[in-house]
């Protein structure tokens, strides 16, 4: 895991306020009642897994990812590039993230040949022990140049329009037809991806060529720092 641990970038100063996502923190509504452990109900437990599931990736249930997953790149032309890693295409992603590239940009980069993609967080004192892939804002690098923010997202109605209209498509590349309402066709590129996890605080996407021919034309590598 060489690699990961020392990717090439360029710092830059970075205005704080150039940061536009809020991250939301959730607070207690208040002590509950002791109930005995003898009294608890199942049925309560399962409804509250439940309410949980539907409400990060809506009728689909969420997934852990393997070492092998699907991979899928999609973002209207004029608009910024997500990315999303399935254990199948069916579950729903165990990461979700918003760059904030371009897609036309990202695709012309792509176009030249090796893309590495290095997606950085804080390590939070108040966040200890937090899953890497549950990380909310990441500082963001293309081939070592800086470039904004990215942002977890949950999986929505419109998230999984675009996953759902790809269906079981395992590996290509192609453009959705526009909703009408100005913000252009959709593009796309899906593919299987090899997921490394170096420890808890470091994680790599490697593209899987179908040929086994030369190394991955994109990688993505979650750090926290």
């Amino acid at each position: 895991m060489a690699e990961i641990l020392n990717l090439p970038h360029e710092e830059e100063e970075v205005d704080k306020d150039d940061l536009s996502f809020h991250l939301r923190r959730s607070s207690s509504a208040g002590a509950a009642k002791k109930t005995p452990r003898k009294k608890l109900s199942v049925m309560a437990v399962a409804k509250l897994r439940l309410a949980r599931a539907l409400g990060r990736t809506g009728p689909n249930l969420s997934s852990g990812l393997g070492t092998k997953v699907v991979g899928t790149l999609f973002g209207h032309r004029r608009g910024h590039v997500c990315f999303a890693f399935q254990e199948d295409f069916k579950l729903g992603p165990g990461f979700l993230v918003e760059l904030a590239t371009p897609t036309s940009v990202l695709v012309k980069e792509m176009a030249s040949g090796l893309v590495r993609i290095a997606l950085e967080c804080e390590k939070r004192a108040e966040k200890k022990g937090a899953k890497l892939l549950e990380e909310p804002v990441w500082r963001t690098y293309c081939n070592g140049k800086r470039c904004g923010y990215a942002m977890r997202r949950d999986c929505g109605p419109e998230e999984w329009k675009v996953l759902n209209a790809i269906g079981p498509i395992s590996m290509g590349a192609g453009v959705l037809p526009g909703p009408g309402c100005g913000d252009g066709e959709m593009m796309y590129m899906r593919a299987k991806f090899e997921r490394v996890v170096g420890s808890k605080d470091s994680e790599a996407f490697y593209m899987m060529n179908p040929d086994g021919n030369g190394g991955p034309e994109l990688s993505i590598y979650l750090l926290r720092v």
